[in-house]
């Protein structure tokens, strides 16, 4: 228990103001010529006891009436741990430009605000935290200084399971991981957000699996950077946020993690740079299964790693030049509408960009030309389909393949069936320019029909019915137009069986 003898002279200044809520200031200078990295070199003059903030904290001494108490301090060098792991604290922490020689312990503490601005801290541990109101850390630098026992330093901000009724305030913070995660926030929830903007600099994993930010998760010009070979520097799996925005000049070295999440507006990567691992062994971005509604990711430049979207839907699906790396993936994705410039929307374009993608899926062709069709664009449409029976046929047996390559040389796989007209006409133009140069034995002298090359070349060509001219003429043995009549034959079957196929392939659904 801490008497009022054993207090310093600037811990007396903080008790004495601590029942009005009055600021203690101990810069030395104004705060620009003072800075808190310097902090190591401040003396007893500025040094405050962590034990006398955590003793007024917890009511060591009382307020007096018609007066609010706060801890409000600033320019102090903050000795020993801040302990208040559990406590019910009813009353407001407010510590600016501190330095800290030890971490910060708020495990399943409760409070009404808190805010720890512009500091130097080793560490804050603050899973299971209840807090009312803000909860404030901007400007601070978390997880610089010594390793302690009392905070090993494998990470740098934890929010574990912590319920915070107001916004999370990170703005301007950097935080520094020994470990691999820079914040640990798996199970937060922070009614009015997550603010990670204004130079937010994260060196390690930003972990917010299974968060729920019912006022979104801004990220707008932060850096998340993973020294050494990158891993995930953005984890947000299965987390339910309002908005999500990465856009303004956000950079990510390492893999974001979006497997699972739910987005009930925006998500935008609008300007945003995603350099995915320096190895190269993993996707910039990661995004199967993913809900949103509105998906910008119009990106300063490609991403160095594969993006994978698949089993993703979104409503709206923004892109530019710079969207997508060479390796994308996208079996399952579903996008009510794409919006881009109109080079960016041609089918030339949009099927090398489902070609980017590993092996060969059905499903992204399908919602290409679904999405044509919706639009009114039919004949794009029908070409979306036959790229994809072209990227299937790679895929089948040498049989199959010669097979699909008569499909699409005849009938274009029955999304162009007037290619069958064109070999029709150009087989019977063949075969009455040659038959007309000769006359043909008849089968019985003297009966039958007048020999007509037009006609007995459609006779030939057509294999069903017949118009009496093939059964009523033959060339002699030795006649070189006895081969092509022969060879007309095989090519009327040909034709009409790749007709009847490929029609029927284009009346199916698939």
């Amino acid at each position: 228990m801490l008497s009022y003898d054993e207090l310093t002279p600037p811990e007396r200044e903080v008790w004495h103001a601590f029942p009005s809520g009055r600021t203690v200031n101990l810069h030395a200078g104004p705060p620009g010529d003072d800075p808190v990295a310097d902090g190591a070199r401040w003396g007893p003059e500025r040094t405050v006891r962590a034990a006398v903030l955590a003793a007024l904290l917890l009511g060591a001494h009382s307020g007096q009436p018609g007066t609010v108490p706060a801890l409000r301090l600033a320019g102090a060098r903050i000795s020993g741990p801040l302990d208040l792991a559990g406590a019910q604290l009813a009353y407001a922490l407010w510590l600016a430009e501190c330095w800290f020689e030890e971490s910060v312990d708020l495990s399943g503490a409760s409070a009404q605000s808190i805010a720890i601005t512009g500091s130097a801290v080793p560490g804050v541990e603050a899973g299971l935290i209840r807090v009312d109101g803000r909860l404030d850390l901007g400007r601070s630098r978390i997880g610089t200084g010594p390793a302690t026992p009392f905070h090993r330093r494998v990470t740098a901000l934890s929010l574990i399971n912590a319920h915070v009724s107001g916004a999370v305030n990170l703005k301007g913070a950097e935080l520094t991981a020994a470990g691999e995660w820079a914040v640990s926030a798996g199970g937060l929830v922070a009614e009015g957000g997550l603010y990670c903007v204004d130079g937010f600099v994260a060196h390690g994993e930003v972990r917010l699996m299974g968060a729920q930010l019912p006022g979104g998760l801004h990220l707008r010009g932060a850096l998340l950077d993973r020294p050494g070979p990158r891993g995930v520097v953005l984890a947000l799996d299965n987390a339910v946020t309002s908005t999500l925005d990465c856009s303004g000049g956000f950079v990510a070295r390492g893999t974001v993690r979006l497997r699972g999440a739910r987005v009930a507006d925006d998500l935008t990567f609008a300007g945003a740079v995603l350099d995915g691992p320096a190895d190269g062994a993993g996707p910039s971005l990661s995004a199967p299964l993913l809900t949103a509604v509105d998906f910008d990711l119009t990106l300063a430049r490609p991403p160095s790693g594969a993006v994978d979207l698949r089993g993703a839907q979104v409503a709206y699906l923004h892109d530019n030049e710079h969207s997508w790396p060479a390796a994308v993936e996208l079996d399952g994705f579903v996008y009510g509408a794409i919006r881009a410039d109109r080079d960016r929307n041609s089918v030339a374009e949009r099927v090398a960009w489902l070609r980017r993608g590993p092996g060969y899926h059905p499903q992204p062709y399908e919602q290409l030309a679904s999405w044509y069709r919706k639009a009114g664009h039919d004949d794009e449409a029908r070409r979306v389909l036959l790229a994809k029976q072209r990227h299937r046929r790679r895929t089948l047996r040498p049989a199959g393949r010669a097979w699909g390559h008569l499909l699409d040389a005849t009938v274009g796989y029955g999304y162009r069936p007037w290619l069958a007209g064109l070999w029709l006409l150009a087989l019977t133009a063949l075969g009455t320019l040659s038959f007309r140069t000769g006359t043909p034995v008849p089968v019985k002298a003297g009966e039958g029909v007048p020999f007509q090359p037009l006609v007995y070349t459609l006779d030939l060509l057509v294999p069903i019915g017949g118009l009496g001219q093939r059964t009523a003429w033959y060339w002699p043995d030795g006649d070189g137009r006895q081969w092509l009549a022969h060879l007309l034959i095989a090519l009327g079957w040909v034709l009409t069986t790749s007709v009847v196929a490929g029609v029927t392939r284009a009346l199916q659904k698939n």
